[in-house]
C-alpha cells in the first residue's frame, strides 16, 4: 500500500507503539539507560581510581543543575516537536534541516557506540561469574550473543513490555545500592564528613576528568522525547519523565558516591598510592560489600549488576532503533528502516538493523581478540566497553549542546507563549556548560582511556563519534538537490493519516 504525502509521493510507515506510555514507564526507561548500579559499581569507582579526587559527589550535583537547565528549554520544544527522531527533529527545526540530518548520523552512531560498547561489560561479568560460581569457562563474546538476541526480541515486542522488565530491573538495582547506602553511612573508614560534598574538594587539578566521567552517567536521560510518539500525553509526559529522571539520578548518584567515599576513606580515596590496582574500579565496591554484607550479598548484586547492564543495553536499543525509524519514515534513510509490526507497533527494522550490527562489532572484537595480552587485562572491557562508551558519551554531550542552540533558534521568531527564561536563557547557560564539557572531555580523553599518553586512538575515536554528523550535512544538501520533496520535510514527521508499511 501506498500514501501521498503533501510533499509527495512516497512509502512511509506507521506510527511506532500505540500510546501506552505513562511518566513512569518513560522515567524507567531513561533511568534504565543509566544503569544506577553499573554506574556506582563501575563509572564512579573508576571516577576515584583514575582522577583521587574527592568532590566527585558535588560533580554529580552540578551535573544535575547543568542538565536539570537544558532540560527546561528541551521540554518546551516537545511540547510543540512530536517526533521519535527527537535530537534529529529538534535541530532540524530549530537550526536548519542540514544540521538536522547531520545530528540523526551522530545520535545513531553515539547510541550505538553506548550500546555495543556496554555489551563489552556485559560479556566480561557473565563469563567472570560463570567460571567463578560453576567452573565454566565460556568466551566473553558467546553471552553477549544470546543477550544481542534477547535485546532484539524485546526490541520487536511492545516497548510497554520493556518498560515493565526494566523497571523490575532498575527498581531492584535501587535497593541494594540504597542497602549499601545505609551500611557505609554506619560504617564510614575514618569518621563521617562532607568533605566531599565541598567545592575545595572537587576544584582542583583533574576536575575536567570529574566531569567527563561524570557525564556519562547521565546518558540516556535525554531519551525521554523518543518516546514522545508513544506516550499517553507527549506534552505532559516528555516533560516530567525528563525533569524527574534527572532528580533521581543526580541526587541518587551524589549521595552513592558520597558513601562510596565514607565507605572506603575520603583519604585513601584522594591518595595516589592509596588504592592498589587490584583495588581500583569495582573491587572498591564489592570489597566493601563482602566485608560488612558478606559474599551473599556480593552474588546478589554481581547478578544485578548484569541486569542492571542488561537493562542500559535493552533501554539504548530501544532508542536506536526509533531513531532509525523516524529517519526511514522521512526519507532520510532507506525507508525499510520505518517499517512496524502491526501486532505492537513497534519499529522492528530498525530494531533489527540495530541488532545485525552489533552482532557484526562483537565478532570483529572477538576476531581481534586473538592477538591480545591477558596480562594487560580484560579485552572486552579495556576496549570494547572503555573505547566506544566514552566516544559514545562524548558524542551525545555535542548534540546535547547543539540542541540547546536549536531551542534558542526554534523561539526565535515565534516564542508560542513560552517564557523568554525556557526559550533563550536556560538554554544559552546549558548550551555554554555542555560546550565546557565537551571541551573537558576532549582534553582528557587519553585519561578516559585509561592511557598514560595520547596515541592513535585518543584522536580516532572522537573522530568517529564527531565526523559522522559533517557527513551527515552534506548528505542533506544531496538530498535537497535530488530530492527536494523529501527535503522539504526534514525534521517534520509525517501525519499519522498518511501511514503504511505494517508488517507482522
Amino acid at each position: 500500500m501506498t500514501s501521498t504525502t503533501r510533499q509527495g509521493t512516497r512509502a512511509t510507515a506507521a506510527v511506532p507503539e500505540r500510546r501506552r506510555l505513562g511518566v513512569p514507564a518513560v522515567a524507567f526507561l531513561i533511568v534504565a539507560a543509566s544503569a544506577p548500579l553499573t554506574v556506582l559499581a563501575g563509572g564512579v569507582t573508576s571516577t576515584f581510581s583514575v582522577t583521587h579526587v574527592a568532590g566527585v559527589p558535588l560533580s554529580f550535583v552540578l551535573l544535575a543543575i547543568a542538565l536539570a537547565i537544558f532540560a527546561i528549554g528541551y521540554a518546551a520544544m516537545s511540547r510543540f516537536i512530536n517526533n521519535a527522531g527527537a535530537f534529529y527533529a529538534y535541530v532540524a527545526q530549530g537550526i536548519g534541516r542540514p544540521a538536522g540530518v547531520g545530528a540523526s548520523i551522530v545520535a545513531i552512531v553515539a547510541y550505538n557506540m553506548m550500546q555495543i560498547g556496554i555489551y563489552g561489560m556485559f560479556g566480561f561479568q557473565v563469563s567472570t561469574l560463570l567460571q567463578e560460581k560453576m567452573g565454566i569457562e565460556v568466551p566473553w563474546w558467546v553471552p553477549v550473543l544470546v543477550c544481542i538476541g534477547i535485546v532484539g526480541w524485546m526490541g520487536v515486542n511492545r516497548v510497554d513490555l520493556s518498560a515493565k522488565v526494566l523497571g523490575v530491573l532498575v527498581a531492584l538495582e535501587f535497593v541494594v545500592v540504597i542497602v549499601f547506602d545505609v551500611v557505609a553511612f554506619a560504617n564510614p573508614s575514618d569518621g563521617f564528613t562532607a568533605a566531599p560534598l565541598t567545592p575545595s574538594t572537587l576544584l582542583v587539578p583533574g576536575i575536567g576528568a570529574v566531569f567527563a566521567f561524570g557525564i556519562a552517567a547521565f546518558m540516556g536521560f535525554e531519551g525521554a522525547a523518543i518516546y514522545g510518539e508513544e506516550s499517553k500525553d507527549p506534552r505532559r509526559t516528555i516533560p516530567r519523565a525528563t525533569f524527574l529522571a534527572v532528580a533521581v539520578i543526580g541526587v541518587f548518584y551524589a549521595v552513592s558516591s558520597w558513601a562510596l567515599s565514607l565507605a572506603i576513606g575520603v583519604d585513601k580515596i584522594v591518595d595516589p598510592g592509596g588504592i592498589s590496582a587490584e583495588e581500583a574500579g569495582p573491587p572498591l565496591f564489592f570489597g566493601y560489600i563482602a566485608q560488612h554484607l558478606g559474599t551473599v550479598w556480593v552474588d546478589i548484586m554481581s547478578l544485578l549488576f548484569i541486569t542492571s547492564l542488561f537493562a542500559s543495553l535493552a533501554s539504548f536499543h530501544n532508542a536506536v532503533a526509533r531513531y532509525g525509524f523516524s529517519l526511514g519514515r522521512e526519507g532520510v534513510l532507506p525507508s525499510w528502516f520505518a517499517r512496524v509490526r502491526a501486532a505492537s507497533g513497534a519499529p522492528w527494522a530498525g530494531s533489527l538493523a540495530q541488532t545485525v550490527l552489533a552482532v557484526v562489532v562483537i565478532v570483529g572484537f572477538a576476531i581481534g581478540e586473538l592477538g591480545w595480552d591477558p596480562s594487560k587485562g580484560p579485552y572486552a572491557v579495556l576496549t570494547l566497553f572503555t573505547w566506544l562508551t566514552n566516544a559514545g558519551a562524548l558524542g551525545l554531550v555535542l548534540l546535547m549542546a547543539v540542541v540547546s542552540v536549536a531551542v534558542i533558534g526554534y523561539f526565535r521568531r515565534d516564542g508560542r507563549g513560552v517564557g523568554i527564561g525556557s526559550r533563550v536563557i536556560a538554554p544559552a547557560v546549558s548550551g555554554v556548560a555542555l560546550s565546557v564539557v565537551f571541551v573537558l572531555i576532549i582534553v582528557n580523553f587519553d585519561v578516559l582511556l585509561g592511557q598514560p599518553e595520547s596515541n592513535a586512538t585518543t584522536y580516532l575515536l572522537p573522530a568517529l563519534a564527531i565526523l559522522p554528523g559533517v557527513v551527515g550535512v552534506f548528505w542533506a544538501y544531496r538530498i535537497r538537490s535530488r530530492r527536494p520533496e523529501i527535503y522539504r520535510q526534514i525534521g517534520h514527521g509525517t501525519d499519522h493519516g498518511e501511514l503504511l508499511g505494517e508488517e507482522d
